[in-house]
């Protein structure tokens, strides 16, 4: 799928052709990945989830004590958000990125802990449909993450998720699992793992280490498809071998079925009921 790049950002509620350069060297996301970000998909003029992003979002920032102005809202971001759309004829299907950061300085000096973000826009098919070839996945072997809280953040310090997806590529698959210390099942490098066997579809809990993705949350509270059950447990890597089916969320491609992983190979039947239940009810 491809994306066409917007014309214009938005930094700190500005606006600035695609490609100029808003921070420097001393920026403590740059340096740190101090921060987060969000990817959102917007569908005529309304952001998918909203509440859910946005929930999250503010979670994290006040667990990284970032000091939020009262200006800072939702709705602040939302406006700004939605007229960066307008701006670059992105209305009708867009992926949205949000990241928020703090400014310049080092690990013990911040200049402030004010919020700082930039908002970009990318035209996306107005139609959407499930992926044609089923995904081929494995593992990364690279590292392993922590199961604290910090784990479940959208966090700009995503490195072992970006040694993923490098990974993956080197390997030709479409994307790679993570595991966490316990060797067990975090998520992918762009999207959250659910297993289906018979009716009963699987995710793991937070409490294992994924990131916290807002599909993954709207499958567990508001996914309603009679016989389907909804529920999170770990997930070994013996139990992907022994699935149905195996499936990925994110936000912008809601659901891809995945083909196969390693010897195993996996049907799209109850991914593709599902996923025609999603875009019916989202």
């Amino acid at each position: 799928m491809e994306f066409m790049t917007g014309r214009f950002f938005v930094y700190d509620n500005k606006w600035y052709p695609a490609g100029t350069p808003v921070i420097g060297p001393g920026n403590r996301s740059l340096r740190y990945g101090d921060g987060l970000f969000e990817t959102m998909k917007m569908s005529h003029g309304e952001i998918i989830n909203q509440p859910f992003h946005f929930e999250r979002l503010f979670k994290g920032l006040s667990m990284l004590e970032f000091d939020i102005p009262a200006y800072f809202t939702a709705a602040f971001l939302d406006k700004a958000i939605r007229q960066l759309a307008e701006k670059n004829k992105h209305t009708a299907s867009a992926r949205i990125r949000l990241m928020v950061a703090r400014g310049d300085g080092g690990v013990f000096d911040p200049q402030d802990l004010r919020p700082h973000f930039i908002a970009e826009s990318w035209s996306l098919p107005q139609v959407a449909q499930l992926n044609d070839n089923g995904l081929v996945i494995d593992i990364f072997t690279g590292c392993q993450k922590n199961c604290d809280g910090y784990a479940n953040l959208k966090s700009n310090n995503y490195l072992p998720y970006v040694m993923a997806g490098l990974f993956a590529r080197k390997n030709q698959w479409n994307d790679c699992l993570v595991l966490n210390t316990a060797g067990r099942i975090c998520d992918s490098a762009i999207a959250n793992v659910f297993l289906i066997n018979g009716h009963r579809i699987v995710t793991p809990p937070l409490s294992e280490g994924c990131v916290a993705g807002v599909m993954r949350r709207w499958m567990l509270e508001k996914f309603a498809r009679q016989p389907y059950q909804v529920a999170e447990e770990p997930i070994s890597i013996n139990d992907l071998l022994a699935a149905d089916e195996v499936f990925l969320t994110n936000a912008v491609f809601h659901l891809r079925w995945v083909k196969s992983f390693r010897e195993k190979t996996y049907p799209p039947h109850r991914s593709k009921e599902i996923y025609q239940h999603i875009l019916q009810t989202i």
